[in-house]
């Protein structure tokens, strides 16, 4: 490792945050040089560090001045579809969130490779960063191919649960897209349970089309791919904010 004395692979939680460790690894084999480069020289100009207890988390400032909207991809994976998304879209900003340091690694050389100025990464449990970002201010949220945790006694760590989309809720603009995938059979419908029922979620799909076909604007992942060449089957589910009801 170059230089990676005081490069943590499990983040420390900002003061005042209790951890939560409801993650399996954090690393997996050994990175090239050039992405071990990577992870000294530029993630420390992406990573985002959560104020202390209290103080107020201002994303407007990670940005430049025009970026119009935020966009959130709770695990990023190897960063394929978080970058494939910022490219198309340089007047948003992408906050994505992931522990694997090798997909932080991977994310870091496609922002490089294509000189992508509005991403920005939390390393640590996402929601460390819900609870800090401000109500009302997030437009799109990404949720794809979450670690299906599948043993019962696991349950209890799928991101994917009534507090988190509570947290949602509050976070999410009015009209804001939540966007979930799963090729697990048996987390579907525990997706499907949670967010149907929601309130502050409507669900978008009209016909099986719209929840087994990707659309052109949501690319594929390796993660996907490798899935279906196994023969699991991937779901695509796209909710709504609701409008909140007037005071």
């Amino acid at each position: 490792m170059t230089g990676g004395d005081d490069r943590p692979d499990t983040p420390t939680p900002s003061p005042g945050r209790r951890r939560r460790n409801l993650h399996g690894r954090r690393r997996g084999r050994p990175l090239r040089r050039g992405l071990e480069a990577l992870l000294d020289d530029l993630l420390p100009r992406l990573r985002v560090t959560l104020p202390t207890t209290g103080a107020p988390f201002k994303f407007e400032a990670l940005f430049g001045p025009s970026t119009r909207e935020l966009w959130l991809e709770i695990g990023f994976g190897a960063g394929e579809h978080l970058a494939w998304q910022a490219a198309r879209h340089t007047d948003v900003g992408f906050l994505g969130a992931e522990v694997f340091v090798n997909g932080i690694a991977s994310l870091l050389r496609r922002v490089a490779e294509a000189d992508l100025d509005n991403v920005r990464i939390y390393q640590g449990d996402a929601r460390d960063l819900l609870d800090a970002l401000p109500e009302n201010s997030v437009a799109r949220v990404f949720i794809l191919f979450p670690d299906p945790w599948p043993k019962p006694r696991h349950h209890k760590r799928r991101i994917v649960r009534r507090a988190v989309l509570d947290r949602l809720a509050d976070l999410m603009i009015d009209g804001a897209e939540l966007r979930l995938a799963t090729d697990h059979p048996d987390y579907l419908p525990w997706i499907l349970e949670r967010a149907t029922s929601h309130p502050a979620f409507e669900w978008l799909a009209r016909g099986p089309a719209d929840w087994r076909h990707r659309s052109a604007v949501w690319p594929a992942t390796r993660y996907e791919l490798k899935a279906i060449e196994a023969g699991r089957t991937p779901c695509y589910l796209r909710f709504r904010r609701r409008p909140r009801k007037a005071a």
